[in-house]
């Protein structure tokens, strides 16, 4: 296994990247169109884009968690190390700040910002737990049947999830801190935090509750569909 340094550094390095890129995205998508549906889109295809290309590069370094729930659900699985959750999820978090701030450099914004956007209420927070139970599901699912699929599974998870949850799917406590440190378009107010991270946790343990049931090995799975005249491994 890679050394822990260098796993950290993957893990902040790539939070950094995610975050930057759902706030760059969020502010060059405002900046060029009044209207939201096409801001939402332009925020929404190079998040699921980036989320591609971390995870296809930095998976064999850290496992490109880039998100604390996943390290979480991965330690309650025993597919973790418990002694290095506390340090990746700290590297996930402070690479999303710095994420953040660079993202307001790059675009000649203050520096230091709080969000004011309102995100709260019994909606939102359902559509955060939807949103990171479909994440982890994914995850656990593309593990257990298509490994090598989990970045372009992961991307377009996510891509789809900006659409059809109320909160657009932050999914991520590390992306969500993040994200109430920009008064911009992907803003969020910290007094909203902490009902966005308990639902994410809350979706994120039942995903890994169904996950263990729903994708547990069996003499009776059903082989898998291939296109006719292709034999079968």
């Amino acid at each position: 296994m890679t050394d822990l340094p260098r796993r950290l550094t993957a893990e902040a390095v790539g939070t950094a990247i995610l975050v930057a890129t759902v706030v760059g995205s969020g502010i060059m998508a405002d900046r060029l169109s009044d209207d939201v549906a096409v801001s939402l889109l332009g925020n929404t295809i190079p998040t699921g884009a980036i989320l591609f290309v971390l995870i296809t590069i930095l998976g064999p370094i850290s496992g490109a968690h880039l998100n604390p729930v996943v390290t979480m659900v991965f330690a309650l699985r025993k597919e973790f190390e418990a002694s290095a959750v506390l340090p990746y999820v700290l590297a996930q978090i402070l690479g999303g700040v710095v994420g953040a701030l660079i993202a307001h450099v790059m675009f000649e914004l203050p520096v230091l910002q709080i969000s004011e956007t309102v995100r709260t209420g019994s909606a939102q927070w359902t559509a955060e737990a939807v949103a990171t139970f479909g994440l982890l599901l994914t995850i656990l699912g593309g593990l257990r049947f298509k490994a090598d699929a989990i970045p372009m599974l992961v991307g377009l998870y996510i891509t789809a999830a900006y659409w059809f949850t109320a909160s657009t799917s932050f999914a991520n406590p590390a992306v969500a801190i993040a994200r109430s440190l920009t008064n911009t378009f992907a803003g969020i107010r910290p007094i909203d935090l902490t009902g966005f991270i308990l639902a994410q946790i809350a979706g994120a343990l039942v995903a890994a509750a169904i996950a263990a049931w729903l994708f547990a090995e069996s003499r009776n799975e059903i082989p898998p569909i291939v296109p006719e005249g292709t034999e079968r491994p």
